[in-house]
């Protein structure tokens, strides 16, 4: 499916998105904050294949031709009102929902709603250790807000079976839904804002600014990063986290509508199912090797240094409840791993391994970096690490010059490809899957094997039918001047 050009004319660009294709004008909320019941968004280049032949070798090179004319740029509407700040839901704030009984309500309730139903989680990452949600929010007609403690009511899966013909709206669910499954709270249907504005083209795909861009408010966003495992939780923080789903079935309606008149709808369908449908992903192999600065470090020895305090400090921070971060910074783990101190003092002295507690973890981390000094040189760590991705492009004009000149073609192609439909090139192809297929082509490269590879490695049929052929066609390209 392509964007219509009639679709694209008939967009207005608002100050608040003048880039790319910003929302229409925002259809209005009601008169004062909370006057009335809030108003419903309602219901809810064709490329050549360019086969290399002999005229393609007589042809102007990309350099020589003309340029294609972009589409024209919107012209800017008039400033609209400033936004209005949203300060509190309107039926107030709810209790928390922390029993059995008052979680059998809320399934109860929430049964008997109607339309869709937004979903949120608010974690502890920076405090805790791991993911694991301490709120859950939920807004449906019919049915208002609810805030769920998930400590205390850990199994959500009579809410799911009751919402299990609802499509849940949520913003960047990639982020919640793992969470949220620990729950055995998942959806069955899924629309997620933030991605869905990612495909319409707005510059801003934040709840926040989307809210402030589509519907005129303003979200204040100021307790995303707090230690949701406090309890009792703040007032404060219960009537920000009540608010993050306020409006979020009115933004997904304003978005749907969006993609829809962009002819982008059946796109985002597919994404929404492909996030829903994830599976978790693999444990790394070698988690250690995420440890900010690690890269600085490159003998293999001491690089053993660093998979041992690492692994140290993930079993404190596992058997503490703390984020890993907070038990031992990376900084130090890096800096340990370059002096390689000879004694515990030593190790005390390192910036990051002194205060009370992290002192008399040094006995502990200075035992386990004596064992990585001792070890065989057979089970250092491999430097650099064994995988099967591509290594970093720009080694390929050395490493592989084919597979370089099949990259410069591609990257432009698929960009352009971007450009044409205004979406982040990021989503309409993976970068890693397109090096992939630039590093280890399949033997044929007509546009059917092509097809293929991206189907693998897990392109969506709308990618796939926008990206295979130029691919196809470019890879042709690029193979017939480099023999």
């Amino acid at each position: 499916m392509r964007t219509s050009v009639e679709a694209e004319r008939r967009r207005v660009v608002t100050p608040a998105a003048a880039r790319l294709f910003p929302p229409r004008p925002a259809r209005g909320i009601g008169e004062g904050p909370w006057a009335g019941t809030v108003a419903r968004y309602g219901k809810g280049v064709t490329d050549s294949a360019l086969e290399p032949t002999a005229a393609d070798e007589a042809a102007p090179t990309d350099a020589e031709q003309p340029a294609a004319a972009a589409p024209p740029a919107p012209e800017p509407a008039p400033a609209g009102p400033e936004p209005k700040p949203l300060l509190s839901p309107r039926e107030g704030v709810p209790e928390v929902i922390a029993t059995a009984e008052g979680l059998a309500a809320a399934v109860a309730r929430f049964a008997a709603g109607s339309g869709a139903v937004a979903v949120d989680a608010e974690r502890a990452s920076g405090f805790r250790y791991g993911q694991r949600a301490y709120l859950v929010q939920l807004r449906r007609e019919g049915a208002g807000t609810a805030l769920i403690d998930p400590t205390a009511c850990p199994d959500l899966s009579e809410l799911a079976a009751a919402l299990a013909d609802t499509e849940w709206v949520l913003h960047a669910a990639s982020q919640d839904l793992p969470c949220l499954r620990e729950l055995n709270f998942t959806p069955q249907r899924l629309f997620d804002t933030e991605l869905g504005g990612r495909l319409a083209g707005y510059p801003r795909v934040g709840l926040g600014p989307m809210i402030e861009d589509l519907l005129g408010y303003h979200l204040e966003k100021g307790h995303s990063a707090d230690d949701w495992s406090t309890r009792p939780l703040p007032e404060s923080w219960l009537k920000y986290a009540a608010l993050d789903v306020e409006l979020l079935v009115d933004l997904r309606d304003a978005v749907h509508d969006e993609l829809e008149s962009q002819g982008k709808l059946d796109w985002a369908l597919q994404e929404f199912e492909a996030v829903r449908t994830a599976p978790p992903p693999e444990p790394r192999a070698e988690p250690w090797r995420r440890t900010s600065g690690v890269h600085r470090v490159r003998k293999a020895r001491n690089l053993a240094v660093v998979r041992a305090l690492w692994e140290r400090r993930d079993e404190l921070a596992r058997r503490r409840d703390m984020a890993p971060g907070r038990v031992l910074p990376d900084t130090a783990i890096v800096e340990a791993a370059a002096r390689l101190p000879k004694t515990v003092h030593e190790l005390r002295a390192v910036p990051g391994f002194s205060g009370r507690t992290r002192s008399a973890d040094a006995v502990g981390y200075f035992a386990v970096l004596e064992a990585a000094l001792a070890l065989p040189d057979r089970d250092l760590p491999h430097h650099p690490p064994r995988t099967d991705a591509p290594p970093p492009a720009k080694s390929w004009d050395r490493s592989d010059p084919e597979a370089a000149a099949r990259l410069a073609v591609a990257r432009p192609a698929v960009t352009a490809i971007a450009d044409e439909h205004r979406v982040p090139t990021e989503n309409l192809l993976l970068p890693d899957l397109v090096r992939r297929l630039c590093w280890a082509p399949p033997t044929d490269l007509d546009d059917a094997t092509v097809a293929d590879f991206l189907r693998t490695g897990g392109a969506r049929p709308w990618q796939i039918d926008l990206t295979a052929h130029v691919l196809g066609a470019a890879l042709r390209r690029a193979e017939a001047h480099t023999v």
